[in-house]
């Protein structure tokens, strides 16, 4: 897919913000600083669309970007550390879980683990919680560049061997090199076709 137009829109903080317009919206959830923002501008080729920080918990609503005029990408808050403390990530789950378990318009889910460590267990919540909903959702192993090739597909072994992610899509990817970009987009084509799974 080529963007030949991105640009954010609203970073919504309740319900009564979502935009009203009916467009399909893909998302974008993980953990604090696992990279959803760095996928997004390298997704869009613009390096500075998504604000990007070395600290973990500066997204704290939902950031829409309206791409083509036609759909939107949505840059979830990350789940684990927010710098607001409890009450805050409790508020950013609540808002979260709600977008995800009762937005029309969310036609599937990106999930973000980070390939050096593999899934936390607030990661397979999430995906837990995305199987619940019935959300077609990948998961992009992000950071791949840090690790060896080896290193990658020993990951990917481990984690087909424990069973825990059997039979889910997943691609990995790198914001520096740009690895896993042409697949991802792929499947953002059929989530928005309604063919992703």
């Amino acid at each position: 897919m080529r963007v030949s137009s991105i640009e954010f829109t609203i970073g919504a903080v309740g319900k009564g913000d979502l935009p009203a317009a009916g467009l399909p919206e893909i998302a974008f959830a993980g953990r604090s600083n696992v990279g959803k923002s760095s996928l997004i501008n390298r997704l869009v080729q613009r390096k500075k669309l998504a604000r990007t920080s070395s600290t973990p918990g500066k997204t704290q609503q939902l950031n829409y970007y309206l791409a083509n005029e036609q759909f939107y990408l949505v840059d979830l808050p990350g789940y684990g550390f927010v710098s607001g403390g409890v009450g805050l990530r409790s508020t950013l789950g609540k808002i979260v879980g709600r977008y995800i378990s009762d937005r029309q318009e969310l036609r599937a889910v990106l999930q973000l683990i980070d390939a050096r460590h593999g899934p936390t267990e607030l990661d397979l919540q999430m995906i837990e919680w995305l199987q619940e909903a019935q959300k077609p959702f990948l998961l992009v192993f992000t950071k791949a560049d840090k690790l060896s090739r080896d290193k990658l597909k020993t990951q990917f072994d481990r984690l087909d061997s424990q069973k825990s992610l059997a039979g889910i899509s997943f691609v990995s990817f790198s914001a520096v090199d740009g690895r896993g970009k042409d697949d991802i987009w792929g499947w953002i084509d059929d989530a928005l076709a309604g063919k992703a799974v």
